[in-house]
């Protein structure tokens, strides 16, 4: 024991306990290194990710938190309203260790009935009329329709695919030469009830040659009416899952193909669209607004990449201008992930991807147009608003 004297005190130090203090800090470093290096080593799919802990998070409440701060200090719990429940923490902890839920069902039936994780799907933003009861769902066609070398005949095609003669305003801004919007169709064939001629079963709503990829047209057109350079890619996934046997279910790993050459081969394009249709029918997916119908929007989400935050806010930003300017045209936001279900839907290619499901099986060419037109006002304002607080000076239109 060494005696340290000063003019107020005497300090004792011990040299055992200052050795105990030194090899506990160098423990405790070696530990931090030990577990860093370990979560180095592991495989990316078993490494802590931002949508883990978004995961373990959801059901933490703020009410929650009061509840376990009070458990220390009992000022807290005066915050909180007298019917407030206390959280049953071996319920919570239950979840987190299995991911089964006892207030929801779903979560154990739809690891054990076959297709059942289709409705495996979350509501993180409900629009107007949005339930569990009818939150979009995709269905993959039947075998025989996608083996068939015969399609329905089309009808009702008038006007599909024209530009409006209308002339419009040159946009105050505008990308010039780059091309800065994607878009394209992972589920290229989903296509609609009313232009198939014959067709009434909404599983067979499928065609090579009028679907989803002739919304894309309209968007463009839209789009670079307000001043963003568009590219829209018509490339045939299904064909392609054909020639390379490969399945229905392999739809997005085809497609991320073509969107991986599409983003190395341009830099500029950074907001990547992918447009499908719902199976949804019509009363679910149909609005009519100031005297027009309008197929509705609903925003869906992969929870299992590194950029689920920012494309969740880019996702939530466009839901907020709907409700503030189109208000119940937006079914909301959706999040999918788990067994059964992609996961990424190529939204880890950048931090601005969403999948927009337009409308139902029964939508009209006409009612998509008209939504066509809606989702390119709310995507423009976002993005001349994101460029001017990047700093960014758009290039005026007379000189692109």
């Amino acid at each position: 024991m060494k005696f340290v004297k000063s003019d107020q005190m005497i300090v004792a130090v011990k040299g055992s306990s200052l050795l105990k203090v030194i090899i506990g800090f160098a423990g405790f470093l070696l530990l931090i290194f030990l577990i860093s290096g370990l979560l180095t080593v592991l495989k990316p799919e078993y490494r802590p990710a931002s949508s883990s802990v978004h995961s373990a998070t959801t059901n933490i409440t703020g009410e929650m938190l009061y509840h376990l701060l009070g458990w220390e200090n009992h000022y807290f719990l005066q915050g909180l309203p007298e019917s407030s429940p206390t959280p049953e923490l071996t319920q919570y902890l239950f979840r987190l260790s299995t991911n089964v839920s006892l207030d929801d069902p779903r979560s154990l039936l739809g690891r054990e009935l076959p297709a059942y994780s289709l409705f495996d799907t979350e509501i993180l933003v409900a629009g107007e009329g949005t339930n569990y009861t009818n939150m979009p769902i995709e269905s993959a066609p039947p075998l025989e329709v996608l083996q068939a070398e015969k399609e329905a005949a089309l009808q009702n095609t008038e006007g599909i695919g024209e530009q409006d003669d209308v002339e419009k305003d040159t946009p105050p801004n505008t990308t010039g030469e780059r091309k800065v919007v994607y878009v394209y169709f992972t589920h290229n064939r989903e296509s609609f009830l009313p232009h198939l001629k014959g067709v009434t079963d909404p599983n067979l709503a499928f065609h090579s040659q009028l679907n989803v990829t002739n919304i894309g047209d309209k968007l463009k057109e839209e789009l670079e009416a307000r001043g963003i350079g568009t590219v829209v890619d018509k490339t045939d996934v299904q064909a392609n899952l054909s020639s390379k046997g490969l399945t229905y279910a392999q739809s997005y790993q085809e497609s991320r193909n073509v969107v991986e050459a599409a983003v190395s081969g341009n830099r500029d394009l950074t907001y990547l669209i992918d447009i499908h249709r719902d199976s949804r029918r019509k009363k679910d997916t149909t609005i009519e607004m100031n005297g027009k119908p309008y197929a509705k929007l609903a925003f869906i989400v992969g929870g299992e990449h590194a950029n689920y935050e920012k494309n969740l806010a880019f996702a939530n930003e466009l839901q907020g201008m709907l409700d503030q300017k189109y208000k119940g045209f937006s079914r909301g936001v959706f999040t999918k992930k788990g067994a059964g279900t992609n996961g990424k839907f190529n939204q880890d290619l950048s931090e601005k991807a969403i999948l927009v499901e337009f409308g139902g099986v029964d939508n009209t060419f006409e009612e998509l147009n008209n939504s066509a037109v809606v989702l390119a006002d709310v995507i423009s304002e976002y993005y001349w608003q994101a460029e001017k607080v990047d700093g960014t000076h758009p290039s005026p239109a007379n000189e692109s």
